[in-house]
């Protein structure tokens, strides 16, 4: 039978000691050296840092708009098979932030988990369950919902609050994803690690979902502020996990011929401070 999404995280999180997801969001014109500029090398760059880093990381997280932007979307149905080979048990997130309903969404749950053969795809929640649930068919697949995201114009809606009982908008789609929407058990939700004050907020009313958390690295989330806000577990098991994801930061460490070795020791000293922010919790009881 094979490992469901919320089963993979659990055990990448045990094996790797992890709460990174390094997410690979091709950009040709930073290539290092002489690839600068090649979309034919796409592949191989992706492939040279899920070998730099698969024992760093809780998951991997690539962008399809950067391999659809170049005609690469041969090259990321290759990435995701050679991920599941190399590191069978660190879970792909195709992050898509798909959102719409009826049969189209039922393409695009399709696209996801049968062309490229994700593990879990992000979506937007705002056109409701029914555009949720297509997704939710496929067993052990996860579906991760924006939630509160690390973008300033995010506040134009997710912020605002809500006539019937005064809930901003991020927080009651935590309620949903938490209660009624949760029909498979394989929900999560996107919260951005610029608002450590909102995590801990989606937390509260999300005690058990994974959250994938960007931000952190190159966008100035703080990885400290991120981890107590939303990591829960003790020192036997995580309770309610946290994929705290960094792109920029870990691809494009270096432009030089040393790009697969600097991304490593950017990983390995973003997962080690995330680390170290989760061990506090670990000799208390679970929240």
């Amino acid at each position: 039978m094979t490992a469901s999404f919320t089963d993979l995280l659990a055990r990448a999180e045990r094996r790797n000691d992890s709460l990174l997801c390094v997410g690979l969001d091709p950009d040709p014109a930073r290539f290092p050296g002489a690839w600068q500029g090649r979309p034919e090398r796409i592949l191989d760059f992706c492939r040279a840092i899920v070998d730099a880093t698969r024992d760093l990381v809780i998951a991997f997280k690539p962008q399809i708009a950067y391999f659809a932007a170049q005609r690469a979307e041969g090259a990321l149905e290759e990435l995701i098979a050679y991920i599941h080979e190399r590191a069978p048990d660190v879970p792909v997130i195709l992050d898509a932030k798909r959102g719409d309903i009826g049969s189209t969404a039922e393409q695009y749950a399709r696209e996801a988990f049968e062309r490229y053969r994700a593990d879990a795809v992000t979506l937007s929640p705002f056109l409701g369950l029914d555009s949720i649930e297509p997704y939710l068919a496929y067993e052990g697949k996860g579906a991760i919902l924006l939630c509160r995201t690390s973008n300033p114009g995010g506040d134009d809606l997710q912020d605002r609050r809500l006539a019937e009982g005064g809930m901003r908008l991020y927080e009651h789609v935590a309620g949903l994803a938490e209660r009624s929407w949760n029909r498979t058990g394989q929900l999560g939700l996107v919260v951005g690690a610029t608002y450590p004050a909102e995590i801990r907020r989606v937390r509260e009313l999300a005690p058990t979902l994974p959250l994938l958390i960007p931000g952190v690295g190159a966008q100035g989330g703080d990885a400290e502020a991120t981890v107590r806000a939303g990591w829960r577990g003790t020192a036997e098991r995580t309770t309610a996990p946290i994929i705290v994801n960094s792109s920029r930061a870990v691809l494009y460490a270096s432009r030089g011929d040393d790009y697969a070795e600097a991304a490593r020791r950017t990983a390995l000293a973003t997962r080690d401070a995330l680390r170290a922010a989760r061990e506090p919790r670990t000799t208390t009881a679970s929240v």
